[in-house]
């Protein structure tokens, strides 16, 4: 039955290669597509951890909900042995602290409300590698008194590298506090609503002007990012019962979630068209040849050929060719994958950004497979309907069909 297929499918090239060429074009759509999408969205993920959120956080508990109107109340009083901790923990790759407070920014003319984070500068330029810093430089462990500024705080009290502004900020006791700091660099993540208000300083010097030693956050990184899961369990088995709270990034950043979402409908509807198109185009061609061989199939069965052997006869035909269709089709998609991510595609900058970045195709088995399977599945599908016809046709009208 199969090998009959085959030099069927083989006799008719001209018909076979219209067919092969639909479905591998259907294929490849499909392939760089959705790895187009992929791409989208591993790397809005790694932005969010590499500009902003690390892969897991862990605070007191009660802090996300309560910590903006007393900070002072959910400090972790003893950092480094959680460090200690946290960094003992399989597949951790560095725990950074951070303090986090609300102030007033001026700038000898005007004030400008912030949301600022101390940190540890060298631990942070290793974890930032998906932050832009547009003018000037990285805070360095020597910049006691140096600051970072997003670029909407940047923009609104015209500073620049070089400009000193003061920091004002209510220490957790109720007392005012400020301290003088030069600005050292200006910086853009993927959120312009974050870059607007986002200053950061020192660890050391956030410390002292908010007058505690003591943190709001221990910011983990991990190796992989796929393994967060399962680090986020392991942590969470040992810091709830301590009366810490541990949220992944995921968690951290629900846009992310509802980006991904959105991309998961755009790329079902994508592939119902595709199919439909492909369905639709085999199918033409299929029936073209199942009429055209009517005479062949009468004859067949006036040979002593039953109905069930004609059916399987058109459906080995079809698998063969949507085997062969996405055989080459994923081939040829995994090919101009490689060849469009070598060269790269500018994107604008999406929503809530003001920076443009390079986009790939990323391939993964995930796609392919799905592109393979509707490949080979569609041709098959398309089939069902004239081979039933073809099985179930008259012998003496399939046989008039060759006078």
């Amino acid at each position: 039955m199969w090998r009959l297929a085959a030099r069927n499918v083989f006799r008719h090239r001209g018909r076979s290669s219209m067919t092969l060429f639909a479905i591998a074009f259907g294929v490849v759509a499909l392939i760089l597509a959705g790895g187009f999408i992929k791409d989208t969205v591993d790397e809005l993920g790694e932005s969010m951890i590499h500009s902003q959120s690390g892969h897991i956080q862990v605070s007191r508990s009660g802090y996300r909900e309560h910590g903006t109107r007393d900070a002072g109340a959910y400090l972790i009083d003893t950092p480094e042995a959680l460090r200690s901790e946290l960094a003992a923990v399989p597949g951790v790759d560095e725990v950074l602290l951070r303090m986090v407070f609300t102030g007033l920014l001026n700038n000898g003319r005007t004030d400008w409300a912030i949301m600022g984070e101390g940190v540890e500068p060298a631990a942070e330029a290793r974890l930032g590698t998906y932050i832009n810093v547009s003018e000037g430089r990285q805070l360095e462990a020597a910049d006691s008194y140096g600051m970072m500024l997003g670029a909407g705080v940047a923009q609104a009290l015209d500073l620049a590298p070089g400009d000193w502004a003061n920091l004002l900020t209510n220490t957790p006791d109720g007392a005012v506090n400020v301290l003088e700091f030069e600005v050292v660099g200006i910086f853009q993540t993927f959120s312009k609503d974050y870059d607007a208000r986002a200053v950061r300083i020192p660890l050391a010097a956030a410390q002292e002007l908010m007058g505690d030693d003591g943190v709001h956050l221990a910011v983990l990184t991990l190796q992989r990012t796929g393994d967060t899961d399962a680090v986020a369990a392991r942590v969470a088995a040992t810091m709830v019962p301590q009366g810490y709270e541990v949220l992944d990034w995921t968690e951290l950043n629900p846009f992310y979630e509802q980006t991904v979402e959105l991309y998961q409908q755009q790329f079902g509807f994508l592939v119902a068209v595709i199919l439909l198109m492909v369905t639709l185009s085999v199918s033409n061609a299929i029936n073209m040849n199942v009429h055209e061989r009517a005479a062949e199939f009468g004859t067949m069965k006036a040979c002593g050929g039953r109905q069930n052997e004609i059916l399987r006869l058109i459906i080995a035909e079809s698998a063969i060719l949507g085997l062969l269709g996405a055989g080459f089709g994923i081939a040829a998609g995994n090919l101009l994958a490689l060849g469009i991510s070598a060269i790269g595609i500018p994107m604008p900058p999406p929503p809530n950004s003001d920076l443009g970045y390079i986009s790939l195709i990323r391939l993964g088995w995930e796609i392919t497979l799905l592109s393979g399977l509707i490949g080979l599945l569609a041709p098959i599908v398309a089939a069902v309907r004239p081979a039933l016809r073809a099985s179930r046709a008259d012998i003496a009208e399939s046989l008039r069909e060759g006078v």
